[in-house]
């Protein structure tokens, strides 16, 4: 018997006297799942398309997915939310990400129920339902279901993993981070990365170590308990990255192009039986050019972006590897339930010709393909933050149409392998049923006999919305029992119902009723290809008016078609983002960005008190950013250095400063969108001045704050590592202008 806790408010039967001699003990009786009860993993990996994995007829070599794949059960039609935090939280609920309060990404609260940011707390977690029963549960990896604002050392934790039923954490809280230098989380509190990119230190590698030594400890205590393990690549979201070696090894190995590629997997997927027969290969999607119409340079960028997805793929399934062998030493690989699956499909975040820069993506500012072309050797290590295109993107969700965030099967259509020796039997097999990443949880449930419960702390819980699908583990033949399915982000809507499917593509910023829905009999065309809707009108009319009743019943209303940057600007009610002044310290824990002072496009001020007793005293006073961009305030060689990276672009203050006692300033003000003059100022004299002809709009990027060095990725090339300040540093005071429009420098005098 696996045992779980004792419930606080159980009676006490005994006796109590004045000694124990007069007193009778009593134990509560301990409660959990049966002996022999099986531990669950879910692997989850992220923006990798349904064609991506080897055993989905890619090219990349996948030999750990491949063999979990042929020890156990692969699905074919299944299906995810169109957004990575949506698809998240469905998988560890097992409702639909609307009901939960997750309609876009964590990072956002648009003011609605059904997007907060967080999961209620009327949808308990898998986790949490599994802890109450005894099992040991485990978090590695991404979470990105915290509110960013509240993942600062302050808090509030409740969101955190921590506060949703896992009781170990390592990984990252955001959405992205940088591989090479990782903004990394250990339980609640903020931790360095244990390398450097020089020392061959990559995040993958280590979120693996993390797994194995959490289940090595908890099979060395309690191996008769088991365990449940939520762990969460990375890969393959941008920055794609990966070690030396495995970028060299695809090297060449694209140049054919994302067209010939595509055609070689929809061949292959024919073969192994992963499309059914008769499948189309659709049109390009719009604005993918044809590979051969490419000149030689574009050819040669675009491939290697490719070479480091491929890369960082490979890589991911090499370490996934070490842990499987892990659990095959130790005795647990047969009785481990695993499931391996993609959160969406291929991301379109690339762009048409790629990026090298993430926030000049989100910033929309526009790449120059030259400064480009001139990085192509750093693409994939720890000096680029690489996207493929477009065509890229289509290839990996061969021989689907569309990508990530649309509600077309290239967006929501993902691999799903499933193994567990111990009840699997039909090694190898394809299951063709419908299922939805809400399915997965009512399955462990179910295997594990344990109850959804009505009330979690206090709480009535919303149903399950998932349909369990063990049904198929010994039955290929099997009808789905998921009759129904609605799909809907950033106004892009879709229903599945029986075998058809209806789904609107919609162009942001235009009037809902203008969309045009598309019709498909998806169990006769698999990929979307032929559109039914003029032919079968009723049958369309009908899918459309049960989008709307679903969309009421699982909250999906109100459709809300603003984007990330549209949204971002607006600061949660609470968060520290609303403050005019922030006065932090040395040694604070690193600041996500989402939580640091909103400079962004307006003016601003940051100052540093310090009392320099020698020249040698130097070092970063603030950094925000990384190399993608940022700015940094340090002292080197007995100079005050302002350095601000405009994605790429550097613009350079610096003078020389008195020994003492000194208030070391920055100052920007705004002189006209996205531009202004930037000074620095010692004792409030201004030493040097130059224009800003351009900056950061709104989103500086990932990589957030540090007060006294610079912990992760430089924001300069001019110091090496952290480069801490070693001198006499009281604290910095940020103070910004109350608008982007207006600015009063007596505001906050």
């Amino acid at each position: 018997m696996s045992f779980a806790t004792d419930s606080a408010n159980a009676p006490f039967r005994g006796k109590i006297g004045r000694t124990h001699l007069e007193s009778e003990p009593h134990w509560h009786e301990r409660t959990g799942l049966p002996d022999g009860s099986p531990n669950v993993i879910y692997v989850v990996l992220d923006d990798v398309g349904y064609s991506d994995f080897g055993c989905f007829g890619s090219e990349i070599e996948t030999p750990t997915i491949d063999a979990l794949a042929a020890g156990g059960l692969r699905y074919t039609n299944f299906h995810t939310t169109p957004l990575c935090s949506p698809t998240r939280a469905s998988l560890l609920t097992g409702r639909n990400h609307h009901s939960v309060g997750m309609r876009l990404l964590s990072n956002l609260d648009t003011g609605f129920p059904n997007g907060r940011g967080y999961v209620t707390p009327a949808a308990a977690t898998v986790a949490e339902m599994l802890r109450d029963q005894g099992v040991n549960t485990m978090c590695v990896g991404k979470w990105h279901l915290a509110p960013t604002e509240h993942t600062t050392a302050s808090g509030p934790y409740d969101q955190w993993p921590l506060g949703r039923g896992f009781e170990r954490y390592y990984g990252f809280l955001d959405a992205e981070t940088d591989c090479f230098y990782p903004e990394l989380t250990y339980d609640n509190h903020a931790v360095d990365p244990p390398g450097k990119p020089e020392d061959g230190y990559h995040l993958t590698e280590d979120l693996v170590d993390k797994a194995i030594e959490f289940v090595r400890d908890q099979t060395s205590v309690t191996p008769e308990r088991p365990f449940f393990m939520n762990l969460a690549f990375a890969a393959a979201h941008a920055p794609h990255q990966a070690p030396e070696e495995y970028l060299a090894r695809f090297r060449g190995a694209y140049d054919r192009g994302w067209d010939a590629v595509r055609a070689e997997r929809y061949e292959r997927q024919l073969r192994m039986g992963i499309i059914p027969p008769g499948t189309e290969l659709p049109p390009r999607n719009p604005d993918v050019q044809p590979w051969d119409e490419l000149d030689h340079d574009e050819q040669r960028l675009f491939a290697r972006m490719q070479e480091a997805y491929a890369a960082m793929l490979a890589h991911t399934d090499t370490e996934l590897g070490r842990l499987i062998e892990f659990l095959r030493e130790v005795g647990r690989l047969d009785n481990t339930l695993i499931f391996v699956l993609s959160d969406n499909g291929a991301s379109q975040e690339g762009g048409q010709r790629g990026s090298l820069n993430p926030t000049a993506f989100q910033n929309r500012i526009e790449q120059s393909f030259e400064r480009n072309l001139s990085q192509i050797d750093l693409i994939g290590g720890p000096k680029s933050h690489s996207n493929y295109p477009w065509g890229w993107a289509q290839a990996g969700n061969t021989p689907f149409r569309r990508y990530k965030q649309n509600t077309h099967e290239g967006g929501v259509h993902a691999p799903l392998v499933v193994h567990w020796p111990a009840g699997i039997v039909d090694g190898g097999g394809i299951r063709p049923q419908f299922h939805h990443v809400i399915d997965v949880t009512p399955t462990v449930l179910s295997v594990l006999g344990v109850e959804a419960p009505s009330v979690h702390r206090g709480t009535h819980q919303l149903p399950l919305h998932g349909t369990n699908l063990s049904y198929t583990f010994a039955d290929a033949d099997q009808p789905t029992r998921h009759t129904t399915q609605y799909f809907e982000m950033f106004g892009h809507r879709g229903i599945w119902h029986d075998g058809w499917k209806a789904v609107s593509f919609h162009q942001r910023g235009t009037d809902y009723s203008d969309d045009v829905w598309e019709l498909f009999d998806i169990a006769d065309d698999w990929s979307e290809s032929r559109d039914l809707a003029a032919e079968r009108p009723e049958v369309l009319r009908d899918l459309i008016e049960q989008f709307w009743v679903e969309a009421g019943k699982y909250e999906v209303v109100p459709i809300d078609d603003r984007g990330f940057a549209d949204r971002a600007r607006i600061p949660r009610p609470g968060s520290p983002r609303t403050r005019l002044t922030y006065k932090y310290y040395p040694g604070m824990a690193h600041l996500p960005a989402a939580a640091a002072p909103p400079t962004m496009n307006r003016s601003h001020r940051i100052k540093a008190f310090v009392n320099r007793q020698s020249s040698d005293e130097q070092g970063v006073l603030v950094a925000l950013g990384g190399h993608a961009a940022g700015y940094v305030m340090y002292v080197k060689d007995d100079r005050l250095c302002f350095e601000y990276n405009y994605v790429g672009e550097r613009y350079l203050l610096e003078s020389a400063i008195p020994p003492g006692s000194s208030c070391l300033e920055f100052q920007f003000e705004k002189t006209g969108d996205r531009r202004g003059i930037g000074s620095i100022l010692v004792d409030g004299k201004t030493v040097d001045q130059r224009e800003f002809p351009q900056v950061i709009p709104w989103f500086h990027g990932w990589e957030g704050l540090d007060v006294g060095r610079d912990a992760l990725a430089p924001v300069s090339e001019n110091y090496d590592g952290e480069f801490p300040y070693s001198g006499d540093f009281e604290y910095v005071l940020f103070e910004v202008a109350p608008t982007e429009e207006e600015w009063l420098f007596e505001a906050v005098d």
